[in-house]
């Protein structure tokens, strides 16, 4: 089985965001990057089926160099090999177009996919790639087993589970409990060292139309103060919800 796992390189939540050229870029001076953890969590799915059923697990990303030590860090946690597709991420059909050619072209069986990135929460690529290629697609998956051609899957949907059966080739988007944060694998100097010597190709893009740009970043409006209301006033804290908070 040729697994491919899409990884985004996202900003590290503990990092300060800002935004510069008048709010109309985001400012990486400073900025920590990380494996996307929804694709964490599909990359450590995806080695458990190399480690049980030998499968083949290939990394692909859409990006510039500066990608590179994401998919690096990838290759060390126990992906074959990587691909980089050497463009800027524009928007969600773009980068869909993009890893399209290359699931196309490399005949790959399971694609796994976070079900959205952390930076931009689109939630669109996973979907958008199925339907370029007519291939099955299950988003936000707990839960796979593949047994040849057949598989089974879990996916969350609002108030429970619902259990899947379907067929390769197959486009998933995953998430946390496709395996469990304590699951998640921290390369060790063996896997680092090994990863430097792992092909990692870089393909030119291919021509896609980009159909949305980024106008402007706003952060959201700060905190206001806390205001104290003594639990004998019920009279002003209905005041307060009703006028100012708005919520009653």
């Amino acid at each position: 089985m040729k697994i491919l796992v899409c990884i985004s390189h996202v900003p590290d939540t503990t990092s300060k965001i800002n935004f510069t050229n008048a709010d109309t870029e985001f400012d990486i001076n400073g900025v920590q990057y990380v494996i996307n953890p929804n694709d964490e969590f599909g990359l450590t799915r995806a080695i458990w089926f190399q480690e049980q059923q030998g499968a083949t697990v290939t990394v692909v990303n859409v990006g510039g160099p500066e990608t590179e030590p994401t998919l690096r860090k990838a290759l060390a946690i126990g992906a074959n090999d990587a691909i980089r597709i050497n463009a800027k991420p524009t928007d969600g059909f773009f980068v869909a177009k993009q890893l399209a050619e290359v699931i196309k072209n490399g005949g790959y069986d399971l694609i796994i996919a976070g079900k959205e990135s952390l930076d931009y929460n689109g939630g669109m690529v996973p979907g958008m790639v199925a339907g370029i290629l007519g291939y099955n697609f299950l988003n936000s998956c707990i839960n796979i087993t593949v047994d040849g051609s057949n598989v089974k899957a879990v996916r969350e949907i609002d108030g429970g589970k619902e259990t899947i059966t379907t067929s390769l080739p197959l486009i998933i988007g995953g998430q946390k409990g496709i395996v469990e944060e304590k699951d998640l694998r921290i390369p060790n100097m063996r896997g680092i060292m090994t990863a430097r010597t792992k092909t990692l190709n870089v393909f030119e893009p291919i021509e896609a139309t980009v159909n949305t740009k980024a106008v402007k970043f706003e952060k959201p409006a700060p905190k206001s103060a806390i205001k104290m209301v003594s639990a004998d006033n019920l009279d002003e804290l209905i005041n307060l919800l009703h006028n100012e908070a708005k919520v009653i």
